[in-house]
């Protein structure tokens, strides 16, 4: 692929040109097209003549490489092998699931339907932590050779960085800011200096509900893993924390009902309890870098009109302080 005519934005990405693109793939059209919910990249459901509908993913520019796309699309493929339900990517006859098309990048899945799953279910969080425990066991068979991993550097120190670099700051709330996300860096830095050496294995990354699509009923009932775009590597607590929601009381039987499910299929080490509150930190640290490196963006300044505002870095503030406590309490412990 030629990198010099890749897009830099979603800017000329029109209804026609999705269009005009799933038909590049022998794909025809009706004309019927409905954006879906999504910041990073751009969805679509694409409406075919006689056949289901196609959700078409434009990639956007500039963030992932081929290589690191392709990874992704290749994990996800011996996650289907494995008959664990998640949506690959779709190839055409020549076995390629990255398309282009006027120089963006693309890729078509199949429609998946259900609901989000039951969090205050013994069942249903048994099942997912069945399922979660698969796609990790399938994850340690090898490594991403082009996606980073989640650590201190990448979600903490690179983003807070940025973030100073690029005036994001408002001057009498900087000092401020500067001296909390270096506690909480160096809080985080303890934790994982508490949990020791943890397993490295490819995930999928953001984990959440949001990403759980559930059936009710027939052959396929169930929950159905969707979305892998950032994917990565990292510890298998990554893929469990942000299951977990409501009180401590109520996270820790949350986690007893999934690591249930979760250790018939792959060994968890407890050590990685340790993580869940620095994983929590480097989330919210890397997530403001997230908005405001895409705050060119038209779509995420619509989307998110209260960021960058003095009460946006206030809360921050008060967030990361809130986590400085908890990285200092006892790690969550399954009961």
């Amino acid at each position: 692929m030629n990198e010099q005519i890749l897009p830099q934005s979603f800017s000329d990405l029109s209804p026609d040109l999705v269009l005009d693109a799933v038909d590049s793939c022998g794909m025809h059209c009706d004309g019927r097209l409905l954006a879906l919910n999504s910041y990073e990249n751009r969805v679509y459901q694409v409406a075919i003549d006689d056949a289901p509908p196609v959700i078409a993913k434009f990639y956007r520019p500039q963030r992932w490489s081929d290589e690191a796309i392709l990874e992704e699309h290749q994990f996800v493929r011996e996650l289907v092998a494995q008959e664990i339900p998640v949506v690959p990517a779709l190839q055409n006859a020549a076995g390629v699931s990255l398309q282009t098309y006027h120089g963006y990048r693309f890729a078509l899945f199949k429609r998946q339907s259900g609901r989000a799953p039951e969090v205050g279910d013994l069942a249903t969080l048994e099942w997912l932590g069945r399922f979660i425990g698969r796609i990790h066991a399938v994850g340690a068979l090898t490594s991403y050779q082009h996606r980073p991993a989640i650590n201190l550097y990448t979600f903490g120190t690179a983003p807070r960085d940025w973030l100073l670099a690029n005036d994001f700051l408002p001057p009498d709330l900087l000092p401020a800011y500067q001296t909390v996300v270096q506690q909480a860096l160096d809080g985080v830095a303890r934790c994982y200096e508490r949990a020791g050496e943890v397993s490295l294995i490819r995930l999928h990354g953001d984990c959440h509900m949001g990403n759980v699509l559930w059936l009710e009923q027939g052959d396929q009932a169930g929950p159905h893993f969707v979305d892998f775009d950032d994917s990565r590597m990292g510890p298998g607590i990554q893929d469990l924390w942000m299951l977990l929601s409501g009180s401590r009381q109520e996270m820790q039987a949350q986690l007893t009902d999934i690591l249930v499910g979760y250790e018939d299929f792959y060994e968890f080490e407890p050590r990685q309890l340790h993580l869940i509150e620095a994983l929590r930190t480097l989330r919210l640290i890397h997530y403001s870098a997230w908005l405001a490196q895409r705050w060119t963006d038209p779509a995420f300044v619509m989307a998110f009109p209260w960021f960058n505002t003095q009460r946006y870095w206030q809360d921050r503030i008060l967030e990361l302080r809130e986590q400085i406590a908890l990285m200092d309490e006892p790690p969550l412990w399954p009961v």
